[in-house]
């Protein structure tokens, strides 16, 4: 399945300064004026979702294993549990363009120090030049040295290389080939420092598509590799063989340590090289195809250089001549093992499937991983596929032959080897990381499993999140594909969201959560009846379209689902914004609303709906059919926008967006369904905003942002309207440009669902079981008798009793509560300044409860517990005994004093911030 640009362009219309020389560990920002521990975890979708654009081993270590991704990152083998480790989520909002992997070298000498060519693209979608990032400790830590230029981890090509390469016998030099015309560049002190190779003079001349904002810059150099024999251990290595993309002469040769270069001769020209693998026999092996990749390529051949006599050979299992080769040739691998053994792979064989070659005597003969049997369309093959890991891997197809499904792959720019282990295997393809155990049953009439190798890995671009309240707790929309029904956040989804076949927008009727809408881009071509939009009526089960969609539409844009699912109102990506009050058998355009307005329904009232375009703002009353622009002023007018009505209260909305460009960005309320907006001034900058379960003791729900407060960069949740903000990530967990699509659950209080650009869905949960504010006030209620803790007469006097009574806001009924540092809390009156207090210092069962001017004792101290049901319970630190009202009493006056906590009613406590 082809990665969808859309995916990535978003980021395109935000400026991004990244600044740096060089930082150890995480990059130093101040940190939030408040900030609260989370557990971070992925959403597990099992099999990565986006494309493995690279996969290394290193040549002296076992088992240490890296995948680069193309805008997810980069991560390393767990041996423990085959799982892969995220190296790189430190990096942050401003600086995510280091999420884009181009190139990556681990050292064969010093196998703790790992090297990345980070940066995402090289036109200008991107302001920032690339960096290369250097470990000392597989990546745990980082340093980075900005080069002078930008590198494009998702560029065409980016599954060409490795174009970043470390001498294996002086690990001090490494050489990197750089895109965009900027040619060959050599540092010799770990990477610290680098200087162009001004005699390396070729620089590429191959563009994808010329004049094309995102193909049309020149690839550049392509791979860089090493001959280990021409050197010896502290020496420099002599002989270095550069690939360039270009259709002359590609493949260059320096046998003085990259001093001078030239064109290696005889070379065959006419294709660009992908990879050059140098085996220990001294055969070199290339990869051509006509394509960059890593979705084009409809020629290709695989040649063999001998490096001693200087003899090229053309070994294509089809070469480009027949009529029967109609790809390129991508992933390359020898067995280091043994040498005369070679895998290569098709890009792109897209119809029927991929291709997979092996050669036991150094491609004079080969084998295929399947073949047509008997002839076509029958088909044999020597793999079983385990997709049991990602059981949506067969993207919900039942295949006719010769096709299969899961299909063997796509996208195989890179295919490895273990040089330890002959019989592992690893390959990238669009959306996962395959490999193999028992690659040698291939040689021996055997069937070898093929299976899902990407554990950990999560690389699906985020498009839209909603957490309905029943069913499953997530469905998500993301780029590549299409989305899932996460019923078990901890388990691979069964199957994708179909028809249509990619999702960009989501949304749910508040009223009646089990009747969710998705649009998306269906696939015409498939299928010329195929509809844009679905609907489920059982919380994403299953799903049905439509008779209709809005006329001479191809999808896309944003859905919004009327409060009790009465109304649907879709803004499509090209003909503007429609209603349906038919369940989308008819549409019908709204009025006074602009084209590619966004667009949201009110929680609340089923007959609202509001949208927000350049600025403006406007509310319909009627279902979708006219909308009116309201007089509310001071909104963004460019940049991105994400808005959000407020589940339980009408009229109440959240908008977060703006740029930096325009001075207008931040996080703005209205309480009057959008008549007027007030900017939070605490926030200086907002893109996602989203609600979940209100904090205990609270009404309002949770509000959490991607944000930018008090100067810091985060995810951010409030649980009193806005007022106050605390950090909810740390350095450590950022995950590049994250957070535009945010949502909390409705049903537990601190979970958030985040989505990122290349990290997948992260979901967080609060360490805390007590979210006290220090030195807020509070009224207790009792929720047996919904009564609040009450100063007896509004007595200011010690000794005063403490009781329950009708809550009528005095402040003899208002308790300022404080953190002692000892995970305990004085509650001083508001009205009197003194504190709650256990009488005589009693221990007793049925010790009164009174106020006292605070002094510090034991008995005024309080542990402050939360309950299960949302509420608290207050425990004696002197006596370990519950707050209790007397008997479980009801009556105003009733008594206040201490017990053995039994959990009951009567020890129960709301908290409600004032």
């Amino acid at each position: 399945m082809n990665q969808r640009l859309f995916k990535r362009m978003w980021i395109m219309l935000l400026a991004v300064i990244c600044i740096g020389s060089a930082f150890a560990g995480t990059n130093p920002t101040a940190e939030a004026a408040s900030s609260e521990a989370y557990t971070w975890k992925s959403v597990n979708t099992g099999a990565g979702g986006g494309f493995i654009s690279g996969i290394i081993f290193n040549s002296t270590e076992q088992n240490l294993i890296y995948a680069r991704t193309d805008i997810g990152g980069v991560y390393r083998w767990n041996q423990t549990d085959s799982s892969w480790i995220p190296l790189i989520d430190h990096v942050g909002w401003d600086d995510w363009g280091k999420t884009g992997v181009d190139a990556l070298a681990t050292d064969p000498v010093e196998p703790n120090r790992l090297y990345i060519a980070a940066g995402t693209y090289t036109n200008g979608w991107e302001t920032s030049n690339g960096y290369i990032m250097r470990s000392t400790d597989k990546g745990n830590t980082w340093q980075e040295t900005q080069l002078p230029f930008k590198v494009g981890g998702n560029m065409p090509g980016r599954s060409m290389g490795e174009r970043l390469a470390i001498d294996p016998n002086k690990n001090s030099i490494l050489f990197f080939g750089a895109r965009s015309g900027n040619g060959l560049w050599k540092s010799t002190d770990y990477g610290v420092t680098w200087n162009k190779v001004t005699s390396f003079t070729n620089t590429g001349t191959y563009i994808q598509v010329p004049g094309h904002d995102y193909q049309g810059d020149i690839m550049g150099l392509a791979w860089i590799t090493f001959d280990s024999r021409t050197g010896t251990a502290g020496n420099a290595t002599q002989t270095i063989y550069v690939g360039v993309a270009d259709t002359g002469n590609s493949v260059y040769r320096s046998t003085d340590g990259g001093v001078t270069w030239s064109a290696v001769p005889g070379q065959p020209t006419g294709y660009l090289p992908h990879h050059g693998v140098l085996a220990s026999d001294g055969n070199m092996y290339i990869s051509y195809s006509n394509g960059i990749g890593p979705y084009d390529g409809t020629k290709g051949d695989l040649w063999r250089f001998n490096t001693a006599t200087g003899v090229w050979t053309n070994i294509s299992p089809v070469p480009s001549s027949s009529p029967d080769n109609s790809f390129g040739y991508g992933g390359l691998a020898v067995d280091a093992q043994n040498p005369g053994t070679v895998m290569v792979a098709t890009l792109n064989s897209w119809y029927p499937d991929a291709i997979i070659y092996r050669s036991k005597d150094s491609g004079a003969t080969w084998s295929r991983a399947w073949d047509y049997n008997g002839g076509y369309p029958n088909r044999v093959n020597k793999y079983t596929m385990d997709i049991s890991a990602a059981p949506w891997l067969d993207w919900g197809v039942t295949a006719t032959l010769p096709e299969t499904s899961p299909k063997l792959g796509w996208m195989i720019g890179d295919l490895e080897i273990d040089p330890f282990n002959s019989n592992r295997m690893m390959y990238g393809t669009g959306a996962t990381l395959y490999g193999t155990n028992n690659l040698t049953n291939w040689d021996n009439g055997g069937t070898f499993t093929i299976s899902v190798m990407a554990k950990n890995i999560e690389e699906t671009a985020v498009i839209d999140l909603i957490s309905p309240g029943s069913g499953a707790p997530l469905i998500s929309a993301l780029g590549d594909v299409s989305g899932y029904r996460h019923s078990d956040l901890t388990a691979a989804p069964a199957k994708i969201l179909k028809n249509p076949d990619s999702t960009s927008s989501l949304d749910f009727a508040q009223l009646n959560n089990s009747f969710i809408a998705r649009v998306g881009f269906a696939n015409h071509s498939a299928n010329s009846n195929a509809k844009s939009i679905a609907l489920s009526t059982d919380g994403g089960v299953n799903w049905s379209s439509p008779s209709s969609e809005p006329t001479g539409t191809n999808g896309g844009g944003m859905i919004a689902v009327a409060a009790n699912n009465s109304s649907l109102v879709w803004s499509t990506s090209d003909v503007g914004v429609y209603y349906s009050k038919t369940n989308g058998s008819s549409w019908t355009k709204s009025t006074v609303v602009p084209n590619g307005a966004k667009v949201a329904a009110d929680r609340v009232n089923p007959n609202k709906f509001y949208a927000v375009s350049a600025g403006k703002f406007y509310v319909s009353t009627d279902g979708g059919a006219t909308f009116t622009q309201t007089v509310a002023t001071g909104l963004p007018a460019e940049g991105a926008l994400n808005f959000k009505a407020l589940p339980g209260v009408e009229g109440d909305i959240w908008l977060a967006g703006g740029s930096d460009n325009s001075g207008v960005y931040g996080l703005w309320h209205s309480t009057n369904s959008g008549a007027s907006f007030t900017k939070l001034s605490n926030v200086q900058e907002a893109d996602g905003v989203g609600f979940g379960k209100a904090a205990p003791g609270q009404s309002y729900p949770a509000i959490y942002v991607s944000a930018q407060i008090d100067g810091v960069r985060g995810f951010f949740r409030s649980i009193d309207s806005g007022a106050t903000w605390v950090r909810i990530n740390d350095n450590n967990h950022q995950y590049g440009r994250a957070g535009v699509s945010i949502t909390g659950d409705p049903n537990l209080y601190g979970r958030v669902y985040v989505g990122t650009n290349g990290r997948g869905i992260l979901y967080g949960d609060t360490t805390v079981s007590n979210p006290i504010i220090s030195g807020a006030t509070y009224t207790l209620i009792n929720p047996n008798s919904g009564k609040a803790l009450d100063i007896a007469a509004n007595s200011t006097a010690d000794g005063a009793n403490v009781h329950i009574w009708a809550n009528n806001g005095g402040t003899n009924q208002q308790w300022t509560i404080t953190d002692n540092g000892d995970n305990t809390y004085r509650l001083i009156a508001v009205h009197s300044g003194k504190a709650l207090d256990v009488s005589g210092v009693g221990t007793a069962n049925g010790t009164n409860v009174q106020q006292w001017t605070y002094l510090g004792g034991a008995n005024q101290k309080w542990k402050i517990i939360a309950n299960a049901d949302g509420t608290f319970k207050l425990i004696d630190s002197n006596s370990g005994k519950a707050l209790d009202v007397n008997g479980a009493g009801t009556a105003d006056g009733t008594n206040v004093q201490i017990w053995t906590d039994t959990g009951g009613s009567a020890q129960k406590w709301q908290l409600i911030r004032k």
